[in-house]
């Protein structure tokens, strides 16, 4: 089949392409367009920030999805041994080199274009906060090693660091809270602080008297929500294996 897609030469013409492609699902496209749209000028409109990451969050999540699923295979069935296992092997490297290259591919963006041209604090959180998640995504496929994880807490602590100028019911802050509970308790294997952050983040947000508009509020509810529910979850020990506790917050984009 012949490639017919014209590539724009204007950044405004780029992201109005990646709108049509957003609206046909077409992820990849969202993706070629808004990295060429970066380079071009990498301050981002809120627009532009959430076209680019909920592509990448779209691709990632399903070799995130399949890694996990081949990860509860591995472990409870018999039929990857002896003659099967190269091939289920082969199978699983295949899914973790594609992790792999989408985590380096997003995090060369923000650290060469997009965090130096970050110019305001929801921008920085926004952006150190991402840096964290994708180093999460690398931590968990690399289970053997502590580069990944303390890379995702640098990040993470960073973002946290631009917070105190946010209302603490905006829902990229509150979305850092999440995702950094979400590293401690299953990456760093520290239920306690875990449920620190998460609850913290929580009575802040109840107990902030300022009105958001509509749209904010209901992001902020759901990720208060998801918050609560961890902290449910987390406190009685029960959490269902292999789930993915942040995924319905990083749809919010």
């Amino acid at each position: 089949m012949t490639n017919v897609f014209k590539v724009p030469e204007k950044r405004e013409e780029l992201v109005y392409t990646a709108k049509i492609a957003e609206q046909c699902e077409r992820h990849d496209e969202i993706l070629f367009c808004m990295k060429r749209a970066v380079k071009m000028n990498p301050r981002l409109s809120s627009e532009e920030r959430n076209l680019l990451s909920a592509a990448y969050k779209y691709i990632i999540s399903a070799r995130r999805a399949c890694w996990r699923s081949m990860s509860s295979m591995a472990h409870k069935e018999d039929s990857h041994k002896g003659k099967t296992a190269s091939l289920f092997n082969g199978f699983q490297h295949q899914v973790e080199k594609e992790l792999a290259e989408i985590c380096s591919d997003i995090l060369e963006l923000l650290d060469k274009y997009l965090i130096p041209a970050a110019d305001n604090d929801e921008s920085k959180v926004y952006y150190y906060k991402l840096k964290g998640d994708y180093h999460r995504y690398f931590a968990e496929v690399e289970s053997g090693s502590d580069t990944q994880k303390n890379l995702a807490l640098e990040a993470y602590k960073k973002a946290s660091e631009f917070t105190t100028s946010l209302k603490p019911t905006s829902p990229i802050r509150l979305g850092l809270a999440l995702n950094f509970s979400v590293f401690y308790y299953e990456i760093l294997r520290s239920p306690d602080k875990g449920c620190q952050l998460a609850r913290q983040a929580f009575e802040e947000a109840l107990s902030d008297p300022e009105v958001l508009d509509e749209e904010q509020h209901k992001e902020s509810a759901l990720i208060m929500q998801l918050l609560r529910d961890n902290l449910a979850l987390w406190t009685e020990d029960s959490r269902p294996e292999g789930q993915d506790d942040e995924t319905a917050m990083e749809e919010l984009e």
